[in-house]
């Protein structure tokens, strides 16, 4: 029996050429894995079959949407997770739920290879390799646009060559990767930084620019985990499909950023993402009100590192598993309604109640009805600043002042 390869398969030129190019490069017989994670675009069952008509010998589909929105958005959501307090994660977080699908197929078809169509410039090469190495250990990766310099020019060529049902015209000038978290673009004239954003590029979101009424929304929480939208129950993947919708109506979730990837070069990227960065900005202010100071604190640490992990494609890694035990507890207590204003490109929070809040009216206001005692407070104020008086002491001192 010849060798399979299990190849992550979006349905587009260069995955497609990969079937062939790959079948003839290794001598093996190539299963094509298409995965949605809330992505939208072509039908799965077009995907599907398109794969075979490429030369793969089986093609599956997997609707994966409900499994990313649960176990990978949501523990996101808990972590506040911002790379570079800006970028929710958008790609990285979808990499590993298409890894261990990926995994699964290979294992189901006695697969020794999983094949990619990533580039060697990239993230997600290490995402998927790192997580297949975590998941089968004993599976080979290849990446032909990589591996085999598998180009542009030479894809059209072997398109053409062999009657592939591709449009080999159809040519975006940007890199685009999207699904329900949230949509990536890349390349193009967007690599020179100094170009600014065109309208033309974003399809999750509208131009906040424009004159338009204000959508006022209530998000109620459970445990840090999004359950209601102005009263009426969701999902975990409703939640985020509904806030893109009216988020992504406003204009919210649009981030130009250049950040710094894994691979040590600065990469131009814009990301839109209204749902996300609308639950996030609700989460956060629902933490600061039902988290004690410390414990919120220590918080924001673990959600840079956790962040950081993903990005860096090591979602498998023991510490990133450590720490959602630690965001799990945190979260125990982040449960009540936030109220937010999305109006302009913005989501801005304007009211918050929680059974579980700290706030405490008496010792906040300033009216009658004050029931903190300011006469504490002259003794903490000269304690809390004592070990700094006496080291200016010091430094006067050793200074002859």
């Amino acid at each position: 029996m010849s060798d399979r390869v299990v190849l992550a398969y979006s349905g587009g030129l260069d995955t497609s050429v990969a079937i062939g190019w790959i079948a003839e490069e290794t001598g093996a017989e190539v299963i094509a894995v298409a995965i949605d994670v809330g992505q939208d675009g072509e039908d799965l069952e077009v995907i599907r079959q398109r794969a075979l008509a490429c030369g793969a010998v089986e093609s599956e589909v997997v609707d994966a949407r409900a499994e990313f929105a649960d176990d990978y958005c949501l523990p996101a959501l808990k972590a506040d997770a911002l790379y570079l307090d800006r970028y929710p994660l958008v790609s990285a977080l979808s990499r590993p739920v298409i890894v261990k699908h990926l995994a699964r197929v290979a294992r189901g078809h006695n697969a020794t290879i999983v094949a990619h169509g990533c580039t060697g410039k990239g993230n997600d090469q290490v995402r998927f390799e790192v997580g297949i190495g975590a998941l089968a250990p004993d599976l080979k990766c290849i990446a032909p646009v990589r591996d085999y310099a598998m180009t542009r020019d030479k894809a059209i060529v072997f398109a053409e060559s062999r009657n592939l049902p591709i449009d080999v015209n159809k040519k975006s000038p940007y890199s685009i990767d999207q699904n329900v978290w949230g949509r990536a673009i890349e390349t193009g004239f967007l690599e020179d930084i100094w170009n600014a954003p065109i309208e033309d590029i974003y399809t999750y979101t509208s131009d906040p620019s424009l004159p338009r009424d204000a959508d006022h929304v209530v998000i109620t929480f459970d445990q840090g985990k999004p359950v209601a939208i102005d009263g009426k129950p969701v999902t975990m993947l409703e939640a985020i499909q509904q806030l893109n919708v009216r988020a992504g109506a406003q204009g919210v979730g649009r981030l130009d950023l250049v950040e710094d990837r894994l691979v040590g070069i600065k990469s131009r990227e814009v990301y839109e993402a209204p749902g996300a960065i609308a639950l996030i900005t609700a989460h956060q202010e629902l933490m600061n009100v039902t988290v004690e100071r410390d414990l919120a604190r220590f918080s924001r640490t673990v959600s840079q590192r956790w962040s950081e992990l993903v990005y860096d494609g090591l979602w498998f890694s023991p510490l990133r598993r450590a720490l959602d035990g630690y965001l799990e507890d945190v979260n125990a207590n982040v449960s009540g309604d936030i109220r937010m204003v999305l109006h302009g490109g913005r989501a801005v929070v304007d009211g918050r109640r929680s059974d579980e809040s700290l706030y405490d009216f008496g010792l906040a206001t300033y009216d009658s009805g004050d029931t903190f005692d300011q006469r504490l407070a002259k003794g903490f104020v000269e304690l809390w600043g004592l070990p700094t008086k006496i080291a200016a002491r010091r430094d006067r001192r050793v200074a002859g002042n």
